[in-house]
Parts: structure tokens; sequence; C-alpha cells
């Protein structure tokens, strides 16, 4: 006999089954992994906190890595022990060409001058011509990598044409400082940092020789699984970016703050020719078919191993 007292079971535990898939369907909670160097939106955005704020509501908790240069950074992401992060156009060509599990899934856009080849103040160097057969510094697979090729380029000098010396940027400017190399391709902020050193001498920037795209990369794990988390990622730093250009000042106070470098100097970074840290956004063709040509130059040069087609690792979202 079924009575009041059993239906009323009945109907808790039929409430409760209903309501059980209810919680299962609630958001997993989710890590999400950067890695940042110290200089452009990234780090702003890791200084206020923006992309804590942006996910919380969608159960993400955020950790964060630091690295000097991209090559390390995308070597991480690549072995699956970071999500997500940014760096130059040369490091994914080397990431992709390991097999790294990693694909391109936004943009951004130095300045023009973001790079710079430096050497002493009383060096006999003058020109680039006078680079052939100097020692030259610059951190193999990075966007330096690619700005010392093009400039030696520009003269009709080949890698051939100088000794080459792979230095992280820590490394290259003790060597820098010590004479032990002639000259240093380096982009910003340790460009800015060194060029303000009374006893260095800028021989060229980048603008006018590299009209380079920056990257944001996910790992390919990650952005399957979690693809409108990357566009929400976006979106913030394109955010981030826009309000960061709109007060230079207040920007510059706020990487100083975060990178040690000063504020008269962390201004100069900011306002390189063609400067725009609003320039974010997703992937887009100008961007792919720059990227392919890179690829191209460094297969033919015997950088890198193996020729590489570029769209095989983008990824935009849907409808883009």
């Amino acid at each position: 006999m079924i009575t009041r007292r059993h239906t009323l079971g009945l109907l808790g535990a039929t409430a409760a089954a209903f309501t059980l898939p209810q919680v299962k369907a609630a958001r997993a909670a989710v890590t999400l992994r950067i890695g940042w160097q110290k200089f452009g939106v990234l780090a702003l955005a890791k200084q206020n906190g923006a992309l804590e704020k942006r996910l919380a509501s969608k159960g993400v908790t955020i950790e964060w890595s630091e690295f000097n240069s991209g090559p390390p950074l995308l070597e991480a992401l690549g072995a699956n022990a970071l999500d997500f992060g940014p760096t130059g156009d040369v490091p994914p060509l080397f990431a992709q060409a390991a097999g790294g599990n990693l694909l391109y899934v936004g943009t951004y856009r130095p300045p023009a001058a973001f790079h710079g080849i430096l050497v002493h103040k009383d060096s006999p160097i003058q020109k680039l011509e006078d680079l052939k057969g100097k020692k030259v510094a610059y951190k193999r697979g990075s966007s330096a990598h690619n700005f010392a090729f093009k400039a030696l380029a520009t003269v009709g000098l080949t890698p051939d044409d100088i000794e080459n010396v792979d230095l992280p940027p820590p490394d290259a400017a003790a060597a820098f400082k010590n004479g032990s190399i002639d000259a240093w391709a380096i982009w910003d902020p340790f460009f800015a940092v060194a060029e303000s050193d009374p006893q260095a001498r800028l021989l060229v920037t980048s603008e006018g020789i590299v009209d380079a795209w920056g990257y944001w990369l996910g790992n390919g794990d990650f952005v399957a699984a979690n693809p409108e988390i990357v566009v929400e990622l976006i979106d913030e730093l394109a955010k981030v970016g826009a309000a960061a250009q709109a007060d230079i000042d207040g920007t510059a106070k706020a990487l100083s703050a975060l990178t040690g470098v000063s504020e008269e100097i962390t201004k100069v970074t900011l306002t390189r020719a063609g400067s725009d840290l609003g320039k974010v956004g997703t992937v887009t063709d100008d961007a792919v078919t720059y990227q392919q040509a890179l690829a191209d130059d460094f297969f033919k040069l015997g950088v890198l191993p193996k020729q590489l087609t570029i769209n095989d690792i983008v990824w935009r979202p849907k409808g883009a």
C-alpha cells in the first residue's frame, strides 16, 4: 500500500533525479595556463587582472608562467605544459617544424621599430655592410632572428657572412656589455633598455625592413576543448590594448611597475612608429600570407628542416 508519505518520497526522489543532471551539466572548473613576457598587452592584462575578471563566471582559474623569449614559451605550449601565449613571427615556425601541438589563434602588431641592431659606441661598425665577419648575437628562433637576416639582406649579406651567436636576451645583454660580441639584434623592451646605455649606439631599427606580425598561440587540445574561452581571451586583450593605447602615460607607469624598467624607457617602447596596442584580433589572411612567406624564406636558407604549410595550424572561431 502506497501511503501519502511514500508518495511524497517518490516525488522528492523524482525531483532529485531531474536536479542531478543539471548539477552535472554545470561548467567544470578550467585551469588556463598562460605564458607571458614582460611587455605588451598580455603583461598589462596580467597586472590588472582583466582576464581573471572576464573569465571568472566561466569557472576559469589562470596560472601564469614568465618567459624571456618566444622559443621556450612555445616549446612549453607545444608540449602541453601551457595553454596560451604570445610570440613574434619566427618562434611558431620552429614549433610547427618540431611537431608541437599548437595553433595560431590570434594576432597583434608590434611597432615598426620594435627591433634594433646595436653596436658599441666606439665600434668601427658604421653601417650594415660593416657587420661582415663580425659576431652578431640574436636569439635563434626569435623574431630578432628574422630581423637580423632581413637587415643583412638589405645590403646583400647572408647569414654566412657573419659569425652568428645564439644568445637569449639576458646573456646577450651581458655579452654586449663586456664586449664579447660586436653587435646585438634585439626587441623591446630589451632594445630600449640597451639603447639607453651611453656606451651603445643604434645601427638600424626594423622600421622599413620587417613589417612584422605578432601571434597569439594556443595549445591544440585546449583550443579544441575550449573555443569559447579563446574567443573571450582575444576579445578581452583587444579591449585592454585599446584602453592602454588611449592612456600612454598611465600604461608606461603600469608596465614600469611590472617590469622594473623606468617609465621613461617604457614610454619609448610605447611611442615607437606604428605602435598600437589595440591591434589585437583573430588570424587574418594577410597574417597567414606573411607567415607563409617567412616560412618559405627560412626553409630556403636552410634554417628550417622542412617546408611548412601555415594554414595547417591556423584556428579561426566559427563564423569568422
